[in-house]
């Protein structure tokens, strides 16, 4: 395997929560205060860190013998150029391979679990141990992937947002959104607490937990999407949350399938704090207001993840 320089190995990190309470109180010794001041156990932060080092290393030792190596944290995704010859290994929980497959355009992803005893990690398929056979397979092109098809939102001047698990459109905080709905050939003022687009990738995640609420509330305990569907399907499900229904607004349109041929729109009716985020990440988000249109589709772009 050594000599493979046509490739160039990415290896994308995270930081543990030592690091991020060392970043918050400056050093290690007052977080720890901070931490057995409220009765909390700093030495599992201490274990975390130290096995997620240990496993970083191990990795970066594996893929410097086998060909180019790039060590990459995981803030700096949104800026770095990935090259059609990468091939992209991640080391951190789920959220992390989410948030790296957003940036790809097809790159192949080896996701590791770097603690299995604290991280169930449902796509995290590889241990440390596995690193170099994984790697081997993909340089080969015999490994398994699955194709994960991604969320789009395009808003009318031209902003552009992926989502490889779910998007948000709504209010920024705990209000009400009002918008124009137009989905199928109809159209609806709605006011809710915001819609959620759910991929297949991401039908396990939020959009479980809407649907079981929903569920409980009709007494149900059965429902075709209740174990999510497949990562590559063609299509995304829309659900609006707590919809109200009024003189002016309506609920007839509250939970429905987005595909190439039925797109969801979106259009504000908000003058302020409407936002548009994706996966979880409430910070990086387009504005949502007043003129605002907001087309949802299939995007162009998959993810290909090592399986």
């Amino acid at each position: 395997m050594s000599g493979n320089y046509q490739y160039r190995f990415v290896l994308v990190t995270r930081k543990t929560r030592l690091q991020e309470l060392i970043e918050r109180f400056n050093t290690w010794p007052q977080a720890r205060f901070y931490l057995e001041h409220n009765q909390v156990d700093a030495q599992d932060y201490l274990d975390e860190h130290d096995l997620y080092q240990r496993r970083l290393q191990e990795a970066e030792r594996t893929l410097k013998s086998l060909g180019r190596f790039q060590l990459l944290e995981r803030r700096l995704l949104p800026n770095y150029q990935f090259s059609p010859a990468d091939i992209v290994v991640t080391i951190g929980q789920d959220g992390l391979v989410a948030n790296t497959l957003k940036y790809l355009d097809g790159q192949p992803v080896i996701a590791i679990n770097p603690d299995p005893g604290r991280w169930d990690g449902k796509l995290l398929p590889f241990e440390i141990g596995d690193l170099p056979a994984v790697v081997a397979r993909t340089v080969a092109g015999k490994s398994a992937c699955k194709t994960i098809s991604f969320a789009e939102a395009k808003t009318n001047d031209g902003q552009r947002m992926l989502a490889v698990n779910d998007l948000f459109i709504g209010p920024k905080s705990h209000t009400s959104a009002r918008y124009l709905l137009l989905w199928e050939g109809h159209q609806e003022n709605q006011s809710s607490s915001g819609i959620i687009v759910s991929t297949g990738f991401g039908s396990t995640g939020w959009f479980q937990s809407i649907l079981a609420g929903a569920l409980g509330v009709a007494g149900s305990e059965s429902h075709p999407l209740r174990d999510g569907f497949a990562w590559h399907e063609q299509r995304l499900q829309f659900t609006v949350r707590e919809p109200f229904p009024s003189r002016t607004t309506g609920i007839g349109m509250v939970f429905g399938a987005i595909t190439p041929e039925t797109p969801l729109t979106l259009e504000s009716q908000m003058p302020e704090n409407g936002v548009i985020f994706s996966d979880g990440i409430e910070s990086d988000y387009l504005a949502f207001n007043s003129g605002t249109v907001v087309t949802i589709g299939l995007a162009a772009t998959q993810g290909q993840l090592i399986v």
